[in-house]
């Protein structure tokens, strides 16, 4: 399938440029396709949620290592307790601080992960850690192709990063530890326990 000669295709290092200037687009991710901005950079946050219609549902935060983490604030004690996960395609829900209330929309945690994926750790690692979502809107599928994202943002977006078809990767899994130690899985993923 040849791509839709109007979709604004950008270069790797062409949307580095675009997300450290407040741009939002769509990249693949270690897992799917995804929405991203820079998760420091609030203008471009509220954006992508606002994209997806989020209200109290915040997006994923993904980094390239646990320094990204705790530059964001997340706590140094629960980053040790997860650490030996990372990286890999799990998705840990942690609090963040009040400061970050824009990334985790007021419900005061947030769904965190270290990726392995080398190439998108090579952008992390220019743009610090980004927030992301997967590309569709609510109740639809994940786009698997850069032409499916296409058809859910148009122009709505600053770029497209083309990494050919995604289709059966899987989401990551994401758990939350919970008070007496246990891990309750949320959302079964890429990732196996």
């Amino acid at each position: 399938m040849s791509t839709d000669l109007s979709i604004p295709l950008a270069t790797i290092d062409k949307a580095i440029t675009i997300l450290q200037a407040s741009g939002v687009g769509v990249m693949p991710t270690d897992t799917v396709y995804g929405l991203v901005a820079r998760a420091q950079d609030e203008q471009a946050v509220t954006r992508l949620y606002a994209l997806k219609k989020r209200e109290n549902k915040p997006g994923t935060i993904i980094a390239a290592n646990t320094d990204q983490l705790l530059e964001l604030g997340v706590d140094h004690a629960l980053i040790n307790e997860v650490k030996q996960w990372w990286p890999n395609p799990l998705s840990v829900i942690l609090p963040l601080p009040d400061t970050f209330a824009y990334l985790h929309q007021n419900v005061g945690d947030i769904a965190v992960r270290v990726v392995a994926d080398e190439s998108v750790r090579k952008v992390l690692q220019k743009t610090g850690p980004l927030v992301t979502s997967s590309a569709n809107h609510p109740g639809k599928p994940g786009a698997t192709t850069i032409e499916e994202a296409w058809q859910y943002f148009k122009d709505t977006v600053d770029f497209y990063v083309d990494g050919g078809n995604l289709d059966g990767r899987a989401s990551s899994t994401i758990i939350r530890i919970t008070d007496n130690n246990t891990i309750e899985i949320l959302r079964q993923g890429a990732f196996q326990f």
